[in-house]
């Protein structure tokens, strides 16, 4: 099967996890060295608007630039960069852990985001993600998320001008994801009780 190419200047929501589901981040200094890669090779062709990190997979939201803002090399191979972030991180885990074989899933799933109310309710999906697998229950302090640096004015490579924008502000984006998070603990507590 033929995987979609990306296209120039569109939104994507970006994911993987780890093969036969396993963890690809052992400990915290995992994170940040993922992390630092996304900086060291996605930022020459994409903008990174949000990102979730956790312990077997990863989400982020992205937008491939346009052909202009694009150094001329990566033209006709956009997805080199992210081949080769996945390739250093694996080599690196591999080294770190006396493992060898590959860590993340064959292809990672990108889905074009169409419109904004996607994007916006794409944002709170990532943001939530710690909820929603039960692995911290305070969202706004899950270290390896973007919500904190949304709500921060230190400058950082994530660019949430759009996403604020689109929320009317930083008011209106908090209070839209404390109300997301009341809809998940409900949802969760309903399959819960269904399943026990």
């Amino acid at each position: 099967m033929k995987r979609e190419i990306f296209e120039y200047d569109t939104f994507y929501h970006f994911y993987n996890r780890g093969n036969n589901k396993q963890d690809i981040f052992v400990e915290e200094k995992n994170y940040k060295y993922f992390l630092s890669l996304i900086s060291k090779y996605l930022l020459d062709v994409a903008e990174i608007h949000c990102f979730c990190l956790l312990k077997n997979h990863f989400h982020l939201i992205i937008r491939i630039k346009s052909k202009v803002e694009m150094d001329e090399k990566y033209h006709k191979k956009i997805h080199q960069p992210f081949s080769n972030m996945f390739n250093a991180y694996t080599k690196a885990i591999n080294k770190a852990y006396n493992r060898s074989g590959s860590l993340f899933q064959e292809h990672p799933k990108r889905i074009k985001i169409e419109n904004e109310k996607y994007f916006m309710n794409l944002l709170l999906y990532v943001h939530l993600n710690p909820v929603r697998h039960k692995i911290f229950d305070d969202f706004k302090n899950y270290p390896f998320s973007s919500f904190s640096i949304y709500n921060s004015t230190k400058p950082t490579n994530l660019v949430r001008d759009y996403g604020l924008q689109l929320f009317g502000g930083k008011d209106n984006f908090k209070f839209q994801h404390h109300e997301s998070k009341i809809i998940y603990e409900g949802i969760l507590k309903e399959i819960d009780e269904y399943d026990n």
